[in-house]
This record gives C-alpha cells, sequence and structure tokens, in this order.
C-alpha cells in the first residue's frame, strides 16, 4: 500500500507544479502583452471649425464680453447709490463687481487672441447699465437686488444654451501626428475636445455659477420684497434679452 502511494503523491506533486506553471507563464504572457493605448492632447491634432462653428464661437465671445462689461457696469452704478447708505451692502456688491470684472478681462482675452470684432453697440452698454444700476438703487436697495436677480436669471440661461451647443455641436475629425483619422474611443476623455475649446466651456461653466451665486446674494438679501417685483424683473429681463440679441449681431 505505502510504495503504492508513493508514486500517486509524486505524480499528483507533477501535476500542480505543472498546472502553477501554466498559470505563471499565462500571466506572464498577459503582462508582456500591450495593453491599449489612448491617445493623449498633445500627440493629436484637431480638423478645422466650419464657418458657422466660426461664426458662432464669435457670437459667443462678442455678446459675453459685452454682457459682463454690462454686469460690471451695472454693479459700478449700486455701488456709488447704495454704499454710504448700506455699507453691509458694499462688500457683497464689490465681491459680485470684481467677479464680473474677471469675467470681462477673460472675454476681453478671447477677443484680442481670436481677433473678433467687438460688439458696436459697447458704449451704449456702458451707459444703459450704469443707468440701471443706479436707478434701481436710488429706487430701493430692494429693487436694486430685484435688478441683479432678473439680469443674472437672464445671464445665467444664456450661459446654459451657449454650453449646450458647445457640447453637442462642435465634433470636428481627430488626427494623430502622421494625419491617421482617431477614433474617440482611441482617446483620452480630456483630449476629445481641443484645449481651447474646453478652456472656453470650463470658464463658461464657472462663469455661470458664479452668476447664480450673484442671484442667491440678492434673494437673500429682500430682492423679492421690491414694489412692484414682478414688473420690475420682467422688465428688466426684457430689455437684457434684446441687448443681449443686439450684441451678437452688431
Amino acid at each position: 500500500m505505502i510504495s503504492r502511494s508513493i508514486p500517486k503523491r509524486q505524480a499528483l506533486a507533477s501535476i500542480r507544479q505543472l498546472s502553477n506553471t501554466s498559470r505563471l507563464l499565462q500571466v506572464t504572457e498577459q503582462q508582456d502583452q500591450p495593453q491599449d493605448k489612448k491617445y493623449t492632447r498633445d500627440e493629436l491634432t484637431y480638423g478645422k471649425l466650419s464657418p458657422a462653428q466660426k461664426a458662432y464661437l464669435d457670437r459667443v465671445i462678442r455678446v459675453d464680453q459685452a454682457g459682463e462689461l454690462g454686469a460690471n457696469y451695472i454693479y459700478l452704478g449700486q455701488i456709488l447709490v447704495l454704499a454710504s447708505r448700506y455699507p453691509h451692502l458694499k462688500p457683497l456688491l464689490t465681491h459680485m463687481r470684481e467677479q464680473e470684472i474677471h469675467h470681462h478681462n477673460t472675454f476681453n482675452d478671447l477677443q484680442v487672441r481670436r481677433r473678433v470684432r467687438p460688439s458696436l453697440i459697447t458704449p451704449l452698454w456702458k451707459v444703459g447699465a450704469i443707468g440701471m444700476g443706479m436707478g434701481t438703487a436710488l429706487l430701493s436697495k430692494e429693487a436694486a437686488m430685484a435688478c441683479t436677480v432678473a439680469v443674472e436669471t437672464v445671464i445665467g440661461g444664456h450661459y446654459n444654451e451657449q454650453l449646450r451647443v458647445l457640447m453637442n455641436q462642435y465634433n470636428v475629425p481627430i488626427y494623430d501626428k502622421q494625419g491617421k483619422v482617431v477614433d474617440k474611443s482611441e482617446v483620452t476623455p480630456t483630449a476629445i475636445v481641443s484645449e481651447e475649446l474646453t478652456s472656453l466651456k470650463e470658464n463658461i461653466k464657472l462663469f455661470r455659477d458664479q452668476e447664480l451665486e450673484h442671484l442667491d446674494i440678492a434673494l437673500e438679501n429682500d430682492a423679492e420684497k421690491a414694489v412692484p417685483y414682478k414688473l420690475l424683473t420682467e422688465g428688466i429681463k426684457t430689455v437684457c434679452k434684446g441687448a443681449i440679441w443686439a450684441a451678437e449681431r452688431i
């Protein structure tokens, strides 16, 4: 019995050793196989935008630059009237205006880099905006806050519309450095869109969120107590939408 069991044990040991060796070889082969490589942005070039896509980008930059200029002057007008009457509002208004100045400077830089024609009604934006800011502030601090609610509601919705277009209508061919078309599945997620377009979308998202933060600040500071709130906000929204339409085209 003992003499028979020894060869059997040796045979089982040999089988286990062979099995372990096979597994080790399989693991080694898998490690030696090249992994699917994803292209990074530095390894790619992007197809040209169509004339319609270029025209829309120019409109985005033109109207956003003009709109942020207007928002800057609205807050300036409010500060001129309210800072001395309601000192506790000055830091809030200054904070919001500083963000608008940053937004405006960002689109100014884009305008220069892309050689986008500025809106021809820019001087009117300054006069109209500071008049709107001072006029509503002279009515009451609540009216000034209602003005902010109306303006930021329109701007936030306008930015959302731009983001939808930029995300859905700017698919261009992608090429490697040898000129071969690359499928999007072969590209890292951050490289599917060009750096310029990615930066523009990120800025618009950030600015939209900051505009909506301004809206919340205005609501927290009694905007809805303005009289007549509905008439005031709807009237200002209509003016803002008309100004956006004009700045995109003129």
